[in-house]
């Protein structure tokens, strides 16, 4: 068994590294091994977010285990793939608790979670991901509140589960109200689910809105480009819910995308002035 598993990662290694040389003058080379190397970081980080799980769960501060996780791959990944961030208004990711919530556009969200992601936070994840080795045990032993879209009643549980834990522990949660990766090329928002807002006025916490930009310029699996670049994100003022109830659930949901929407799309137009503007400056040189 271990030579069969050694065997696979000489393999792997070999691969991906043929990959990342050959990326050095093809594109899709480029695209197949930051890609590879991403899935290979998401696992070994996930390993190491088994064991901090665990040893943050005998001292009582297992609610920082998917805060150091994410650290860990962020730090690993970024350099390897040559991703960056911009950030604006950080401070207001120490609201704490809240429900954060964040527009989804593909697997490169996993390094955007360890860059934004607060401390004393726990992700939401579709069940599925439960079962998968070392991802679904780091989920499962830091925390997680996985959803079964397909069980009314198991959803439902999870989220009163949730309500608990911050109205109890301060612990808050973090949700992608898309409900799925939405792939755009383009500024733009999926529908919002409405569990996240139900969830956020059963415990009467801020919902903290992130807006990232669209990054079809470093990730675009369609394109089978994944090219290195730099990638904003705006945290957005916390929206209190005190005094709402389940009546108010859908307005709440209209006003948060609405904001987000607005603000995703003054990213992109202010992404598009630098670039003009950059392209110029290198003419008039």
């Amino acid at each position: 068994m271990l030579v069969t598993v050694a065997v696979l990662l000489f393999y792997f290694f070999l691969t991906t590294m043929t990959l990342t040389v050959l990326g050095r003058w093809f594109k899709k080379a480029r695209f197949f091994s930051r890609l590879l190397t991403c899935y290979f970081l998401v696992m070994a980080c996930a390993s190491y977010g088994v064991l901090a799980s665990v040893v943050l769960r005998m001292i009582g501060k297992v609610g920082l285990a998917q805060w150091t996780t994410g650290r860990a791959f962020l730090a690993v990944t970024c350099p390897a793939v040559g991703v960056d961030f911009k950030v604006v208004g950080e401070e207001k990711l120490q609201t704490r608790p809240a429900v954060f919530m964040s527009n989804h556009q593909s697997e490169l969200d996993l390094i955007i979670l360890g860059r934004i992601f607060p401390k004393y936070c726990s992700v939401t994840a579709k069940r599925s991901l439960k079962y998968i080795p070392f991802l679904g045990w780091f989920l499962s032993l830091s925390g997680t509140v996985f959803v079964d879209r397909a069980n009314r009643e198991s959803a439902i549980a999870a989220f009163d589960a949730a309500v608990k834990e911050m109205k109890e522990k301060k612990q808050s949660v973090f949700v992608f109200p898309e409900g799925t990766r939405s792939y755009f090329s383009k500024a733009d928002l999926l529908p919002f689910k409405r569990g996240a807002f139900h969830l956020a006025i059963q415990a009467g916490v801020p919902i903290v809105p992130i807006v990232v930009g669209n990054y079809s310029h470093v990730l675009h699996l369609q394109a089978m480009s994944f090219e290195s670049g730099t990638i904003d994100i705006h945290v957005l003022d916390p929206i209190p819910t005190e005094g709402l109830t389940a009546a108010d659930v859908e307005a709440l949901s209209t006003k948060v995308r609405d904001m987000m929407l607005q603000e995703i799309m003054a990213i992109g137009m202010q992404g598009a002035i630098e670039s003009s503007s950059s392209a110029e400056s290198r003419k008039n040189k």
